[in-house]
C-alpha cells in the first residue's frame, strides 16, 4: 500500500455490496475510510426501514471496524480510528412514496444521500431507461426538502432532463455518485460530455465508476482502463470536483441482478448486464490500493490523488450535510 493511500483519506461514492462482516473486513483491507453504502432501490417506506436498521445492527455488532456518519466530522474520526465510515444511502426516492416528510425521517435516520429515481418513472421525475418527462413538481418539493435536511442529491441512473432540472432547482451541490463518461462507451448509464460539464458548472459532482457494462472494454478491462476514464472526465471538468464510485456490487449473485434490471424489481426487464466482472487489479474492496497505484503510474501528482480517491468528496459532503 503506498504512502499516500495509507495517509489519505479514502472514500467511495457508491457501494451496493452484500452488507455483512466480510465487506466490512474487505473495506478495512482496503484502506477505506467511508462509503455511501446502499440501503434502498426498489423497496418502499417500511422495507426500506428495516433494511437501515439492519445496517445499524451490522455497525454495532462490528464497532472494531465501522461506524456510521451523520457528519464530516465522523469520516475524519473513522480515518484516525482505522474504521470504515458507513454513510446511508439510496438509490431511489421510491421510498419516500408521496410524502414528503419521510425524506426528514430518513435524515433523522442518518440517510445522507438519496439518488432521485432509480431506471425508471417515480412520483419525483425520470430515470435513465424511460421517455423523460423531467422533474415533476412533486419533485422540485423534493429536491428543496432535500437541501433543508442536508441529504446529497443523486442523480446517477436519473434522465437526463430531470437531471439538468434538478441540477438548476437544488440549492445545493448535486452529484453523479457513479456514472462513466458516453465519450468512452455508449450507453444509457452513461453521461455525455455536455453532462458531465454542466454538473460541474452549476457546482456539482462527479463519481466515476467501474461498473464493467459501461466501461469501455467491459470485462476485459483492468484498473488502469478505470483511470482511463478518470483522465477523460477530469480533462473535461478539472480534477476538483471529481471522485470515486465504483459500484461494488461484491458478494452479489444472479438473482440480484435480475432484480436490479428489472421495474421496480419484478416487471418489465430494462437491460441485460451479461458477466459482471469487475476491472483486473480492484476485483474486491480489499484491492483498493492497486487504484491509487495505478494513478501513480499514470503520472498522477500526489495532490490530484489526494483529491480524487477522498478530499473531494469530503468538501462536497461538508457543503451539502452542513444544515
Amino acid at each position: 500500500m503506498s504512502s499516500v493511500h495509507q495517509q489519505s483519506i479514502v472514500i467511495d461514492g457508491l457501494i451496493i455490496s452484500k452488507w455483512d462482516k466480510s465487506i466490512l473486513e474487505d473495506m478495512r483491507r482496503g484502506g477505506l475510510t467511508a462509503a455511501n453504502c446502499t440501503v434502498s432501490i426498489w423497496e418502499g417506506f417500511a422495507a426500506t426501514v428495516e433494511n437501515i436498521l439492519n445496517m445499524k445492527q451490522l455497525i454495532r455488532e462490528n464497532s472494531d471496524l465501522a461506524l456510521q456518519v451523520r457528519s464530516v466530522a465522523d469520516i475524519q474520526r473513522a480515518k484516525a480510528e482505522n474504521k470504515t465510515g458507513i454513510i446511508l444511502g439510496f438509490q431511489n426516492a421510491y421510498a419516500c412514496e408521496d410524502n414528503l416528510g419521510h425524506a426528514e425521517a430518513f435524515a433523522d435516520m442518518g440517510v445522507r444521500v438519496m439518488q432521485l429515481c432509480y431506471n425508471t418513472q417515480n412520483l419525483v421525475g425520470t430515470g435513465c431507461y424511460e421517455r423523460d418527462s423531467g422533474l415533476s413538481g412533486f419533485g422540485h418539493e423534493m429536491v428543496a426538502e432535500m437541501n433543508r435536511v442536508g441529504i446529497l442529491v443523486d442523480l446517477s441512473h436519473v434522465g437526463p432532463l430531470t437531471s439538468k432540472e434538478a441540477i438548476l432547482a437544488s440549492q445545493k451541490p448535486v452529484c453523479y455518485s457513479h456514472t462513466l463518461p458516453a465519450g468512452l462507451k455508449q450507453h444509457p448509464r452513461n453521461k455525455s460530455d455536455e453532462e458531465l460539464k454542466f454538473i460541474v458548472e452549476h457546482g456539482g459532482f462527479v463519481g466515476v465508476t467501474m461498473f464493467p457494462p459501461f466501461l469501455r472494454r467491459g470485462i476485459e478491462a483492468t484498473v488502469h482502463d478505470y483511470v482511463e476514464a478518470f483522465d477523460y472526465v477530469i480533462n473535461l471538468v478539472g480534477d476538483d470536483n471529481v471522485g470515486i464510485g465504483t459500484d461494488f456490487t461484491q458478494g452479489y449473485d444472479k438473482g440480484f441482478f435480475d432484480w436490479i434490471t428489472m421495474d421496480k424489481g419484478r416487471y418489465r426487464k430494462l437491460t441485460e448486464f451479461g458477466t459482471i466482472l469487475n476491472p483486473e487489479g480492484i476485483r474486491t474492496i480489499g484491492e483498493f490500493p492497486n487504484l491509487t497505484a495505478a494513478m501513480e503510474s499514470a503520472g498522477w501528482t500526489a495532490s490530484r490523488i489526494e483529491k480524487v480517491i477522498g478530499k473531494n468528496w469530503l468538501r462536497l459532503y461538508d457543503e451539502v450535510w452542513t444544515v
